[in-house]
């Protein structure tokens, strides 16, 4: 068994009532591992506890989860050559690029004041969006206007939506390239959920890119 494929057993075993979402759950990782192969970022929003699990991901994938993360020998070549005997390569990690958006108060603020609130997400998307990238939307209720909105821009500027809510969706599953429905409606409970989803992504991405001697 590949260490993916037994991350998300890990995860069916823990939590079985996610069975339903397996082929989902994969799809999205898959769809975050080729953005990232090919040089992508990933971009996550979500408001209250969902923008808090936002930047938990980040927290994730920007450094170690559970396994070690060299980072590539080209680079610590380089600082060996510029920087012998400090070690700087040693004390760093590898790295897979993720921005929290909603995070930067002062420009939130100030688009918030001087042009449309509900663009706010929207506006960092298509600043820091690129083709190739993925935006992460996580909305309990799939209805949240910020997040809908920055899923609109994400997808007129060519990256690709993953969607994770609650089991009705709302206009995020309709707007996503791949939405987990997870099979649960009141938030605290689709929350719940949210978590053990996302740090199965988080270790599946880390397996596929350090595990069995990659790096």
């Amino acid at each position: 068994m590949d260490a993916v494929e037994e991350i998300w057993r890990g995860l069916a075993e823990r939590y079985p009532i996610l069975e339903v979402c397996r082929e989902d759950i994969m799809e999205a990782y898959r769809e975050m591992r080729k953005s990232f192969e090919q040089g992508g970022k990933l971009l996550i929003c979500g408001n209250g506890g969902s923008s808090a699990d936002a930047q938990h991901i980040v927290g994730e994938l920007m450094k170690e989860c559970v396994l070690p993360r060299q980072v590539p020998q080209a680079f610590a070549r380089a600082c060996r050559r510029l920087y012998p005997g400090q070690g700087l390569e040693g004390k760093l990690q590898g790295a897979l690029p993720a921005i929290a958006i909603g995070t930067n108060q002062a420009l939130a603020s100030a688009y918030a004041n001087d042009a449309a609130p509900e663009m706010a997400y929207a506006q960092e998307v298509f600043g820091y969006g690129r083709q190739g990238d993925v935006l992460l939307g996580l909305s309990t209720s799939g209805n949240s206007e910020n997040v809908i909105n920055a899923v609109k821009v994400a997808r007129a500027a060519g990256l690709r939506c993953v969607g994770i809510g609650g089991q009705g969706g709302g206009m995020l599953r309709e707007l996503s390239h791949v939405y987990v429905a997870l099979p649960e409606r009141e938030t605290y409970l689709v929350q719940e959920l949210t978590l053990p989803v996302y740090h199965a992504w988080c270790r599946m991405l880390e397996a596929a890119f350090w595990g069995d001697g990659h790096n």
